[in-house]
């Protein structure tokens, strides 16, 4: 087969040992983004089957109509709202997912929290301009950290946190509140205490059509002052505009973000209001983007397309509702 996996930005694909599962296979590695359809047309058409790294490469039925030869997408992680499953139904292109641990976007939201708490990024910038200590830090310890989703990755945040000696409040749907309940950790009793105690709120909730917008302006607005808000999950979870507006406003005081609105391409030359704002720590889209996570990840997408070759097809998703 002829795979394509577009969008590989760190050329880094090529370089991992389940590279080799495609050596059978013949295999082009795009590197830089694809910015509209026709770029997307004249770099795809020629796939039998796409490996697709999370939701870098959006596939409108307009894309998909136009891939005539396509048989297959193996999807890094899940195939969420960046594909339009009923033309690929309707194409007879068949879907392979996978799904991570969640350690690593886990993982680097401790280290944003710690980053934005202890004042690293600044500090650092100070001590190679040739300055000395310049802010105070706070620790984690004691304080309140609110957990919006106590799901698989939030359930990893909050253990981490709890062992730093932080108090978790809890809030989301049942399913989060039952598994606090288990684990011994408080839930929030509105939706008004959890925004307006917690000292560091945290967001872990999936992005679909009901849960885009759930944070609203008037949420944001009860946050304290000295409060940091952290989303490494996705950005279309909070009203469009809300959290500009919000710091603007010192409630909260201050921001960690790993995602944003419009990642159908990346965000260059700092065109985001957030990267402007002298209260934010801005990342670009890192929570997934580790090797570990990458092996796993892409080791299963690439045993989606060998399964697939083989004839196998009971682990493709079911397309017969789309």
């Amino acid at each position: 087969m002829k795979i394509i996996i577009p969008e590989d930005y760190q050329d880094c694909v090529r370089h991992l040992h389940c590279f080799s599962m495609l050596k059978d296979h013949e295999v082009v590695i795009l590197n830089q983004p694809l910015k509209n359809l026709e770029e997307r047309v004249a770099a795809l058409s020629s796939a039998d089957a796409l490996v697709l790294i999370r939701e870098r490469t959006r596939m409108t039925k307009e894309l998909i109509e136009r891939l005539p030869n396509l048989k297959l997408i193996s999807q890094v992680g899940k195939a969420n709202a960046h594909i339009d499953l009923a033309a690929c139904k309707a194409a007879g292109i068949a879907i392979g997912e996978g799904e991570g641990s969640g350690a690593a976007t886990a993982e680097l939201t401790i280290a944003l929290i710690l980053a934005a708490k202890r004042n690293i990024v600044s500090e650092v910038n100070r001590l190679q301009s040739g300055q000395w200590q310049g802010s105070i830090g706070e620790q984690i310890r004691g304080k309140t950290v609110g957990i919006l989703g106590l799901g698989k990755i939030g359930t990893q945040v909050a253990k981490i946190l709890d062992a730093f000696g932080a108090h978790i409040l809890v809030w989301g749907r049942e399913g989060s509140l039952q598994q606090a309940a288990t684990l011994g950790y408080e839930s929030a009793k509105s939706r008004e205490e959890f925004f307006s105690r917690s000292d560091i709120l945290t967001v872990h909730i999936r992005s679909n059509p009901q849960t885009r917008g759930m944070i609203k302006a008037s949420d944001l607005a009860l946050m304290k002052p000295t409060s940091l808000f952290v989303n490494t999950s996705r950005a279309e979870l909070i009203e469009p505009g809300a959290l500009v507006t919000a710091l603007q406003n010192n409630r909260p005081g201050f921001a960690a973000i790993d995602v944003y609105e419009q990642e159908l391409e990346p965000v260059l030359d700092a065109q985001h209001p957030l990267l402007h704002l002298p209260n934010t720590l801005c990342t670009p889209h890192l929570g997934y983007v580790e090797k570990d996570n990458y092996e796993a990840y892409l080791g299963t997408a690439f045993e989606n397309i060998i399964k697939f070759v083989n004839g196998q097809t009971s682990h493709l998703k079911d397309l017969s509702t789309f």
